[in-house]
């Protein structure tokens, strides 16, 4: 039976940083047999992160987040799958509010508050987390290696894989943009030379999800 791996794009844009390295993660995991099944947080039905009602609390409810909007089926996919490829962009020092609206449901409710057990967790799935940012790859790796550490916890073991210093447009030289603080040769000489590794690197880490 072929595994699945589920894909989750917490940004907005297509075609650009997290969406790529998304789908090139995802060809990793294909090429190893893998099913995808994907989804866009922006492009689904209204929903909101944790509402603290403690329903995923009680027994008869155990690691199921009780709350019904557009993030339920997400939630159902992921706890069902073989793996997790899940990416964001920085906002503000933070990954997207759509992000932490699922990590929220993700992982609380799978929090006992039981000393002895705190995770009730029953299957444990490899997770590959994706930040992309403008800002250097090095500003954010607290960050992430804190929600790295998160998953590994409440979902199963993760791997983090940083985008900095990002191309956010295709010309930073239009007088749309009166960006002053980047050299917009640089961005684009990065994007060519160093993004396309870390492509390959995210197809390497999409395949590691299934070996």
């Amino acid at each position: 039976m072929k595994k699945t791996v589920i894909a989750v794009n917490a940004g907005p844009r297509t075609g650009w940083n997290t969406d790529t390295l998304i789908k090139k993660a995802s060809e990793g995991a294909e090429s190893m047999g893998a099913k995808i099944k994907r989804f866009d947080l922006f492009r689904l039905e209204r929903y909101t992160g944790c509402v603290s009602c403690f329903g995923c609390k009680k027994e008869k409810n155990r690691a199921h987040c009780v709350l019904k909007d557009g993030l339920t089926p997400v939630l159902d996919a992921i706890r069902e799958s073989d793996g997790l490829i899940i990416g964001s962009p920085n906002y503000l020092s933070e990954m997207t509010a759509s992000f932490r609206a699922l990590y929220e449901r993700l992982i609380f409710q799978s929090l006992t508050y039981n000393r002895e057990t705190p995770s009730c967790n029953e299957k444990s799935i490899p997770v590959l987390l994706i930040m992309t940012s403008n800002a250097p790859d090095t500003a954010y790796r607290g960050l992430v290696e804190r929600y790295r550490q998160t998953f590994e916890r409440f979902v199963g073991p993760a791997k983090a894989l940083i985008s900095g210093d990002t191309l956010q447009l295709k010309d930073y030289g239009s007088t749309d943009w009166p960006w002053t603080m980047f050299d917009p040769k640089a961005k684009k000489e990065r994007h060519e030379t160093v993004f396309p590794l870390e492509c390959e690197k995210a197809f390497e880490m999409g395949k590691e999800l299934i070996i």
